[in-house]
């Protein structure tokens, strides 16, 4: 098994073509970092210039040309400096907000099996932190990139006008500091990088559960448990950031060895030329104010590199999604129904991914319209799993099912989602209006509309109840919203889209008695003219269902 999906190549390979859109910002940006690193050297090989001429060390030229020249050098660093802060993160900001949307239309592509398998705070980490962490690599790397390589060959050029020797000088030095050492320490630390993203996904994962948890940590005193968990992986975190600190530290070292060594053997050279009567003290002076600007641009290649350890295992993480092959894809046609008439489970087996245990042996059932059906069965018996490949979150494996005798692989999800509809056990609520979240199922659905489906889930004298009624926001009333009055929000949807298929997923798992009844009744009351398949682990709340289907060891038996 490969250590790593991708190849450092191909991540900065695929970065890169993800920053097209965004290249004529970069363009600027990166144009600003080369003026502003040359004018770094032009600042001090003028500054050298002009010392020297007003020593009277040189008689050669005009100590204001140079003065001024120094000056214009200044300035151009200021105003380089600030056209590639604000271009570089221009185009950092926009393309973030572009892999975000990616990101989310990747997830849909592959929800919802893709998530049944995940930590949703891992998930949530990966499309906020992780995300965010390469607007390093777009703000902070493609400008360095090619400076790197410019500074480099200008100060080599011009050592070369004054004598060879300080470029046979420059030349490993520069090797050292710009390509070797780098590369070196983005193989080397690659793991850590890695490493330290992994962690900090599961330590915020774990956080996010807590804090959705904390109700039931604090009725059970389960704080020093979760406590001591969170202390685990922030443990784990804590040394992943110290290796980095440590390679880090390592990388930005090494080079500062080289880059003294450098300036050194310049020295040296300059000491031999002048004693052979072949340099002049011009030379050796410019050139020493030259490579030392060069050397100052070019090590700050070391502080990108360290922050590309997480950039890479971020950008693994964000492609490991992108390129996932969802378990079901739409066939190239779908079939259009205008009703469903029966729905026919025939022969199904099936078995979960990485798993062994078969769920579901060679399952029978069909359902005719209008019918009312029950689905009871322990915890693991397979009821769900009938309920997810009706609606092709897994592919069938074994047997077929079929919608009006037409096999379900040829219709598409949008066909699928058009003509059924799920109640899960905790209905979701957006941080929307309520009106806005029982309009989900028909965004153009007017006020009048959305009320009259409210309604008939008995849940509009509660709305109207509220100070600002059906413009009231969840983000201040999600947690003052009962298990009950979710739940009816969740049918107000289902009234709305008025599909012909009704799917109840232990719709009544959360409620006491009193609201479970409420809620039955008002099932058979409005829905009567439904195909409705309930999978409920207690038999009271299959009370209104024509038949009850006990799965047990994979088979369905019907219940007299």
């Amino acid at each position: 098994m490969k250590k790593y999906a991708y190849s450092i190549p191909v991540l900065i390979s695929r970065l890169i073509k993800k920053a097209k859109p965004i290249a004529k910002y970069l363009t600027i940006s990166t144009l600003a970092s080369i003026i502003g690193n040359l004018s770094h050297m032009g600042v001090m090989g003028f500054g050298a210039l002009w010392i020297m001429r007003a020593a009277d060390i040189m008689t050669t030229g005009n100590v204001w040309f140079y003065a001024c020249m120094m000056f214009m050098c200044g300035l151009l660093i200021a105003v380089c400096r600030y056209l590639e802060g604000v271009f570089s993160h221009l185009g950092a900001y926009g393309i973030l907000a572009k892999m975000r949307v990616d990101l989310f239309i990747s997830i849909n592509r592959l929800a919802p099996a893709y998530l049944i398998d995940q930590k949703i705070g891992d998930v949530i980490n990966i499309a906020v932190g992780d995300i965010e962490t390469l607007e390093y690599f777009f703000a902070h790397t493609i400008g360095p990139m090619f400076t790197v390589i410019l500074l480099p060959v200008t100060t080599v050029f011009i050592a070369l006008q004054f004598n060879p020797l300080y470029a046979y000088v420059l030349i490993p030095v520069y090797l050292m500091i710009s390509v070797i050492i780098p590369f070196v320490g983005l193989y080397l630390g690659r793991g850590i990088g890695k490493e330290y993203r992994k962690d900090l996904g599961k330590l915020k994962a774990v956080i996010l559960e807590n804090i959705y948890a904390i109700k039931d940590i604090q009725i059970y005193n389960a704080q020093d448990e979760k406590i001591t968990k969170v202390m685990e992986y922030n443990d784990q975190v804590n040394m992943d950031m110290h290796a980095m600190t440590m390679h880090k530290q390592a990388l930005s070292s090494a080079p500062n060895f080289f880059v003294y060594l450098g300036r050194i053997m310049i020295l040296i050279v300059s000491t031999y030329l002048l004693s052979n009567g072949i340099g002049n003290p011009v030379g050796t002076i410019v050139i020493s104010f030259i490579a030392t600007a060069s050397f100052s641009s070019t090590f700050s290649l070391t502080f990108v590199v360290s922050h590309l350890l997480e950039a890479f295992a971020a950008a693994e993480r964000i492609f490991l999604i992108e390129d996932a092959n969802p378990l079901t894809v739409d066939p190239s046609k779908s079939v259009k129904i205008d009703h469903v008439e029966r729905i026919d489970f025939e022969d199904i087996s099936f078995t979960y991914p990485n798993t062994n245990r078969k769920i579901l042996k060679q399952f029978h059932l069909s359902v005719q319209n209008h019918e009312h059906i029950g689905i009871i069965g322990e915890s693991g018996s397979g009821k769900s799993t009938i309920l997810r490949l009706l609606l092709r979150y897994y592919p069938i494996q074994t047997g077929d099912i079929r919608i009006n005798c037409i096999s379900l692989d040829k219709f598409s999800f949008e066909e699928l989602h058009r003509h059924i509809a799920v109640l899960e056990q905790d209905t979701y609520l957006f941080n929307d209006t309520i009106a806005g979240n029982i309009a989900i199922a028909n965004p153009e659905a007017t006020l009048d509309e959305i009320r009259l489906a409210a309604k008939r889930a008995g849940i509009d004298d509660f709305i109207m109840s509220l100070a600002e009624s059906y413009d009231t926001h969840m983000g201040q009333m999600s947690l003052r919203v009962s298990g009950g009055e979710r739940q009816r929000i969740g049918l107000a949807r289902i009234m709305l889209k008025q599909p012909d298929v009704i799917i109840l997923d232990e719709p009544t798992s959360a409620l006491d008695v009193l609201h479970e009844k409420e809620l039955l009744y008002t099932l058979e009351k409005e829905f009567k003219d439904k195909m409705i398949l309930t999978i409920s682990h207690r038999l009271s709340t299959l009370t209104y269902c024509d038949r009850i289907i006990e799965v047990k060891d994979g088979v369905g038996n019907e219940k007299g």
